[in-house]
């Protein structure tokens, strides 16, 4: 499955992805913004894991088996600029815009703002043409969320 949403996002004439390879596109771009920090973590693996579950309505061990792929898919794929252009092209705005607080989920996962990790974030909301409001927006429903957990 893999080697066609390789193929799709080199592919010069965009048509739209999938399902299964939009999920594995947004699976990949969660393992890039968590591998930005140079600091891939069990935590933050298992993260993704949870957010795909809760996506797709699978169990963690086939998250499990999605990230895998996708940090294949991740590790080939053009650059980020590249790869977020060929995602907006290809994947709808409301797909798009929901994937920002599972972006920054994984970002938090360790506990701490990585500096590289929301560069990363900021720049695929200017390249997926989500707004910085709504971006910060899903960051601080995280943030608050992950606060409600820590006191509970």
């Amino acid at each position: 499955m893999f080697k066609s949403l390789l193929t799709a996002l080199s592919s010069p004439t965009p048509d739209p992805l999938h399902p299964e390879d939009s999920e594995l596109a947004l699976a990949a771009l969660l393992v890039r913004v968590a591998r930005t920090d140079n600091s891939y973590s069990d935590q933050e693996k298992n993260r993704i894991d949870r957010v795909l579950a809760t996506r797709q309505n699978i169990t963690l061990q086939d998250a499990a088996s999605l990230r895998a792929e996708a940090e294949t898919v991740e590790a080939e794929a053009p650059d980020t600029v590249r790869f977020t252009r060929t995602l907006k092209e290809k994947i709808s705005y409301e797909d798009r815009s929901s994937i920002f607080e599972a972006l920054w989920d994984v970002a938090l996962a360790d506990g701490t703002r990585d500096a590289e990790e929301e560069a990363l974030i900021r720049l695929s909301a200017k390249l997926l043409g989500i707004s910085d409001v709504d971006s910060a927006l899903a960051r601080q429903k995280v943030e608050d969320r992950r606060s409600q957990d820590n006191s509970a």
